[in-house]
């Protein structure tokens, strides 16, 4: 296949595509009228279960190549699966193919945030050869069976600024939290640790938070991956041979460093960076160091 079989499914704006099973799911194009010329960045949201609204255009980076960003199921303008089982992140990494095939892609290079990152992870294990570069940002362990506390130091060592100690009640609340108004105001609360810094910017992005958050989704994503499957895909991992960027933030609140640099380990072509004065979304506190990174990465710069 080649970006010739679907020109216009590389045009900005709202478009859909058909799915493994049928479902009509949703995706947009951001970038330049021209781009379809430039090979196309995949962009996977996290949450899990949020709407891919506040990946915004990831700073800037829908400048120089087109910027492909699927709904989730259940998510934006993609329906809710028929199935529960249909969010779970390998069948997720199902729609991603379909959406590859929609596209008429051979390779592509991806770029998924947070738990998207399990989905981009089952994704290359079971298509190493279609993945020209990959590019997981801010992303957990819990693939590779680890929960490393270094987030937790993070947070801790900011315990000097105005928003620290609301924050740490809400933190300290949220697992207990079943009413779903009550998670979201304890999200907002404590929303800082996530940020690099807490200013406008910052503040505009976290205020979208509650209203972008789907709980089913969000309840579904790691149904039925038992630990037997966990370590088969971590193992199919190995056979992944395109290069691999793991972005981290430095002041990430949420998974930290660490948990990163585990997800590196385990692909045989990936290196992590961890940036500067950057929280759980690199793309808010510093964008222009974000964009720069992930371009030069997939230019092979």
């Amino acid at each position: 296949m080649s970006h010739a079989t679907a020109p216009h499914a590389l045009r900005p704006g709202a478009h859909r595509y058909a799915s493994y099973d049928g479902a009509e799911l949703a995706y947009r194009v951001l970038g330049p009228r021209d781009g379809a010329a430039t090979p196309p960045l995949v962009c996977l949201a996290g949450g899990p279960g949020r709407d891919a609204a506040y990946l915004g255009d990831l700073g800037g980076l829908d400048e120089h190549r087109p910027l492909v960003v699927p709904d989730s199921r259940g998510t934006g303008a993609s329906p809710p699966a028929t199935d529960p089982s249909g969010y779970a992140f390998p069948r997720l990494a199902q729609d991603l193919e379909a959406l590859r095939q929609h596209l008429g892609l051979e390779r592509f290079a991806l770029l998924a945030h947070d738990a998207a990152a399990a989905t981009a992870q089952a994704y290359a294990a079971a298509h190493p050869e279609r993945l020209s570069h990959l590019v997981l940002v801010c992303p957990g362990a819990r693939l590779q069976g680890e929960l490393p506390d270094d987030a937790r130091e993070i947070f801790e060592a900011r315990s000097d600024e105005p928003w620290w100690e609301d924050a740490y009640t809400a933190v300290q609340a949220l697992p207990t939290a079943s009413d779903l108004d009550d998670v979201r105001d304890l999200l907002r609360r404590a929303a800082p640790l996530a940020y690099g810094r807490w200013e406008e910017p910052q503040q505009a992005h976290a205020a979208s938070e509650g209203a972008q958050l789907g709980p089913v989704p969000r309840a579904g994503f790691w149904q039925g991956v038992d630990e037997a499957t966990r370590l088969a895909l971590v193992e199919q991992l190995r056979a992944v041979r395109c290069p691999a960027l793991v972005v981290t933030g430095a002041r990430d609140g949420v998974t930290g460093v660490r948990a990163g640099e585990l997800v590196a380990a385990s692909l045989a072509h990936a290196s992590a960076r961890a940036l500067p004065e950057v929280g759980h979304f690199p793309w808010v506190d510093a964008p222009d160091l974000f964009r720069t990174t992930v371009e030069d990465f997939v230019r092979g710069a």
